[in-house]
């Protein structure tokens, strides 16, 4: 297929930036959503501009901003092959830490946020027989003392689980993708030995990459000196 269109939200840094100049290198047009467009815009105009890049404001929690992204893809690119729930943010561990606003909106963004890209792009990506990715998390397979954090993960995990058993037989991949420490905004400072953005994006890549008879249904990376 030429021109290929990759969607990636949380795409204005982290993994997301990364998975966008990765998918640039393998021929996509990228489709990059996140709420801040400054980012995003110098991103697109990084990846070759208006006929290869899209950059689209969203906040992933709203439906009309979700519908809107897919509309404006469509409209600009006529179809969907690749879409990367990838937004979210994270919380200091401890259920007496940090406020009842920061939860709230982290919940929303994390578990409904990925669960509204889910269901706005699946249509398209029916018809493109597409690739779906979610990013999830090491602490949505184990849990973390005081990490509602990784309560969100865990939903995320199961969400990737429950997409895949309602595509069989769509001819849709779907593709959990699971980071251990990576050093992204994620953290307040750079964690000592941590994987890279480039790292998560090549483990995306792979997965994306294999024949349409594949599907690379989850993907746990983590450090070397990650013990857990």
């Amino acid at each position: 297929m030429a021109d290929p269109v990759f969607l990636i939200t949380g795409a204005s840094s982290g993994i997301g930036a990364a998975t966008a100049r990765h998918a640039a290198e393998f021929g996509y047009r990228v489709v990059l959503a996140a709420r801040s467009t400054d980012k995003l815009e110098a991103l697109a105009s990084e990846l070759g501009g208006e006929e290869r890049a899209l950059a689209v404001r969203c906040d992933v929690t709203e439906w009309s901003d979700q519908e809107a992204m897919v509309a404006t893809t469509l409209e600009r690119f006529g179809r969907i092959d690749v879409s990367f729930a990838n937004a979210g943010f994270g919380a200091k561990r401890g259920f007496l830490e940090e406020t009842v606003d920061h939860w709230r909106r982290m919940v929303l963004t994390n578990v409904l946020g990925a669960a509204l890209t889910v269901r706005a792009t699946l249509p398209a990506l029916k018809d493109s027989r597409g690739h779906l990715l979610l990013t999830g998390s090491v602490a949505g397979r184990r849990a973390l003392a005081g990490s509602l954090n990784s309560c969100t993960k865990w939903a995320v995990t199961a969400m990737g689980e429950a997409a895949r058993l309602e595509v069989d037989g769509t001819g849709i991949r779907v593709t959990l993708i699971e980071p251990g420490m990576v050093n992204t905004p994620f953290f307040d400072s750079p964690p000592t030995d941590a994987l890279e953005p480039d790292d998560i994006a090549r483990a995306v890549m792979y997965a994306v990459g294999q024949p349409p008879h594949v599907d690379v249904n989850e993907i746990l990376v983590r450090p070397t000196a990650q013990s857990s």
